[in-house]
């Protein structure tokens, strides 16, 4: 997922996108705990992307608050 995808969606759909990264951050930590995770990778990209999202979401509030 990149920068350009997440600034072509509404941001319901961003607060969506955030959650369900979110909830699929949980499972990965769950998973680490418990030692079933096998893509340990996957925690680093689930943290980058709710980063994306979030920085996408605060750039969308910003202009909508300068308009």
């Amino acid at each position: 997922m990149n920068a350009q995808e997440l600034r072509d969606k509404t941001p319901d759909q961003l607060r969506d996108e955030l959650t369900a990264l979110k909830k699929e951050a949980f499972n990965l930590r769950f998973q680490q705990a418990t030692s079933q995770l096998e893509n340990t990778a996957r925690i680093k990209q689930v943290r980058r992307d709710v980063a994306r999202v979030k920085t996408v979401l605060n750039q969308k509030a910003a202009d909508a608050a300068a308009e």
